[in-house]
């Protein structure tokens, strides 16, 4: 079994202001990282374009609607205090959110035994009805639906190890029983959600905020004591990460500690998981990172990570 990597060069043309941290050049490091022979096993695919449909899994269908035609034929237009639409965005946004669907489908399918999507903009912060934090559409929510739309799943998981608490997903989540949402991120920080009594519907969402300047051990505690228990105990049929690498200790918009190596022992725990009660189906996507060589380095010790699992 084999692990994809689904992107689309369209990702590229979805420009941010001058000195936007999150710029076309964070996914250009991540996909020169993964040119490295040592992911010449990599099975690369192409992220197609999300359809309304699947999109209105999550997102209303007039907030589509309205996102899309906000789309500026020139220049740039604000849509959230720091989440901005150029000519190219609305494409980048389609096939964001496609990279997602096109990796569920390849892991349901057997295409692939698990995934990473390596697109932007990112899409964590994105609520149902807004978008927000750099995020147009919800890529990993919209992606976990389409597991249980198109290919008969009931659970689906998500864990977020982004630095900021996934706001959007858990929006999307904390009403269904059948979704679960765990998330470590620094407290306090951008958005402001994301504490310990944030349960969920039905106790589905698990949030361990971890105080400035934590590190390895605080990360790894959090990962050891409350969520990989919490999602054993879910028992996901498919295991979805929110691939965020902005905890890390180089990252310039937060103040957490943690090292490449973190990520890839995280990502082997939860595809420890995803053994256990998902036949190994893993479906990864990027979020967070503004070093561009913590970035890149971050990256490819977590896919490295999806294909030694």
């Amino acid at each position: 079994m084999t692990t994809a990597l689904f992107t689309h060069f369209a990702c590229l043309d979805h420009v941010t202001p001058p000195g936007h941290p999150e710029s076309p050049e964070r996914l250009r490091a991540v996909l020169e990282a993964l040119a490295d022979p040592a992911f010449a096993a990599l099975v690369r695919g192409e992220a197609l374009r999300a359809d309304p449909e699947t999109l209105a899994l999550i997102h209303p269908k007039a907030f589509i609607s309205r996102v899309l035609e906000s789309v500026p034929a020139r220049g740039l237009k604000s849509i959230d205090g720091d989440t901005t639409l150029s000519p190219g965005s609305g494409e980048a946004a389609l096939r964001a959110a496609g990279g997602v669907i096109a990796a569920v489908d390849a892991v349901m399918t057997g295409e692939a035994k698990n995934a990473f999507a390596a697109v932007r903009p990112p899409g964590h912060h994105a609520e149902p009805g807004t978008a927000m934090g750099f995020c147009v559409f919800n890529n990993v929510a919209v992606g976990a639906q389409r597991a249980r739309a198109s290919h008969g799943l009931k659970r689906v998981a998500v864990v977020d190890f982004d630095v900021h608490h996934g706001n959007g997903t858990q929006a999307a989540f904390e009403r269904d029983a059948d979704l679960f949402f765990a998330s470590t991120h620094q407290w306090p920080l951008y958005p402001g959600t994301g504490l310990p009594q944030e349960r969920g519907f039905a106790n589905n969402v698990l949030n361990v905020p971890l105080a400035p300047r934590s590190g390895s051990d605080e990360f790894r505690d959090a990962f050891e004591r409350e969520v990989l228990p919490a999602l054993d105990a879910f028992a996901p049929e498919l295991v979805m990460i929110s691939a965020g690498f902005d905890a890390h200790a180089a990252d310039p918009l937060a103040d957490l500690r943690l090292v490449e190596a973190d990520y890839a022992w995280a990502t082997a725990r939860l595809c420890e998981i995803a053994d256990i009660h998902a036949k190994g189906r893993v479906v990864s996507t990027l979020e967070g990172g503004y070093d561009l060589e913590a970035l890149a380095a971050s990256a490819a010790a977590h896919v490295k990570a999806l294909m030694a699992a």
